[in-house]
């Protein structure tokens, strides 16, 4: 059967730039490893696998001008209760009313550029909590908020990409590459910290810049300084807030990276 002639033209077309199409659209695929249930990338140190011995041996308390708690730890190891098994529970009653910074938690290492995996599940209507990239830089955990306060965004510099979000009672994702900030001799910064985030496997914020610590300073690291805005050379820990809220953290992991060029995207 003779081939029509628009399809020959197709053919031709494809052939001569099929590659490059095929390039791009690999280009813009998403990574593996991301989403519910990614395992560990290799090199990476799991920080949360729903067990007391992990809770105990990775983190404390932060301890900001408003810390209200005490070790041990007071967050709870629950149950799953969607896939079994268990998870971590941010329960501390010091924290009802909202009270950020009495019972945050943060892991006993510090960290530069990284690599982070994080699930969590909220439980009920309003649930809050958050993810402090350095403790200082929070992405925002806050069901039914869809302003630059609310659930996915980097907290007060972009929207909120709720549209990612399953909702209450189901597991989400957030897969996170974050460059800190770059100084010069003198101390002053030179490059803004950076971060590029899937949200349940839809990438939702890309080499977005971060101005400032927001929240003043029982919120995080530098958050007294300069409004937020004085920034300091000091790698620090991944911090998770507690507000009083049934909020569940999983299968969280971290790999150190050393990203020398301006560049989060993955």
């Amino acid at each position: 059967m003779k081939t029509p002639p628009f399809v020959s033209s197709l053919l031709t077309i494809l052939a001569i730039s099929g590659t490059p199409f095929l390039l791009a659209a690999q280009d813009k695929a998403t990574p593996a490893n991301i989403d519910v249930g990614a395992k560990p990338i290799e090199g990476a140190e799991m920080i949360i696998d729903g067990t007391r011995e992990m809770l105990d041996e990775k983190w404390i308390y932060w301890e900001g001008p408003r810390f209200a708690s005490s070790m041990p730890i007071k967050w709870k190891i629950v149950e799953d209760p969607i896939d079994g098994g268990s998870a971590l529970m941010t329960d501390d009653r010091v924290a009802d009313g909202g009270k950020y910074g009495t019972a945050d938690i943060v892991t006993k290492k510090t960290y530069g550029d990284f690599r982070l995996h994080i699930e969590f599940l909220i439980m009920n209507p309003k649930g809050n909590s958050g993810v402090y990239l350095q403790n200082r830089f929070e992405i925002q955990i806050f069901d039914g908020d869809k302003t630059k306060h609310g659930m996915g965004a980097v907290i007060n510099e972009t929207e909120s990409p709720y549209h990612a979000y399953h909702g209450i009672g189901k597991w989400n994702a957030y897969d996170i590459v974050f460059r800190a900030a770059r100084f010069g001799a003198d101390g002053k910064m030179t490059e803004k910290p950076l971060v590029t985030m899937y949200f349940n496997g839809q990438k939702v914020h890309t080499n977005q810049e971060i101005n400032k610590v927001w929240g003043g300073p029982n919120s995080g690291v530098d958050g007294g300084n300069d409004n937020g805005f004085g920034i300091t050379d000091s790698p620090q820990g991944l911090k998770l807030q507690c507000e009083g809220h049934d909020v569940r953290y999983r299968n969280a992991w971290i790999k150190e990276l050393k990203l020398d060029k301006a560049d989060t995207d993955f």
